[in-house]
């Protein structure tokens, strides 16, 4: 049989480091990301649910680009099907997030990173959900949701880039 003291003193021995940790992770609380996680869960289950489409931003792009491009790439009859409200979910995402900017932080540039390195990145991040065919919302609500071992593995490896770059750039002294 265990002791029943056992736990009490694991917890009381780790619960003050563990809360020091914890609020310096999350200074403001963890109530806005765990309201958000849920609004995102929701959408992306409302959609499948809806439409059987898995929620990808990236796909939500290039079904978007049909509309500009002739290119058969963009213009599948899966995409062109749906193109419309896939649009309205993107301006969706952006617009949610310039309000919430400016409604909640005091405007709508939030960063002291330069514009260029925000382009340069997006540049990159655009790159690399072309390679990992999908994107973090695609590939880390739905895919890990749904118990997908590719979207697992491709969560993991953007995770562990994710973490050696800001680890680099860190080391390096870059400032925004």
């Amino acid at each position: 049989m265990s002791d029943p003291a056992v736990p009490t003193a694991f917890a009381s021995a780790f619960a003050p480091a563990l809360a020091s940790t914890f609020g310096e992770l999350f200074p403001n609380g963890v109530s806005r990301y765990a309201i958000g996680g849920l609004f995102v869960g929701l959408g992306a289950a409302v959609i499948y649910f809806g439409t059987g489409i898995i929620a990808g931003a990236s796909t939500f792009l290039e079904s978007s680009l049909s509309y500009v491009s002739k290119l058969p790439r963009f213009n599948r009859p899966k995409y062109l099907a749906s193109r419309d409200w896939r649009v309205v979910f993107t301006l969706g995402i952006i617009g949610g997030a310039g309000l919430y900017a400016v409604f909640f932080q005091g405007g709508i540039w939030t960063t002291d990173v330069q514009w260029w390195r925000l382009l340069f990145g997006g540049v990159l991040v655009g790159i690399g959900t072309r390679v990992g065919k999908g994107c973090t919302s695609g590939h880390g609500v739905c895919g890990t949701g749904s118990v997908s071992q590719t979207s697992i593995v491709n969560v993991l490896t953007f995770m562990i880039f994710a973490i050696a770059t800001a680890q680099l750039v860190q080391a390096l002294g870059v400032a925004p």
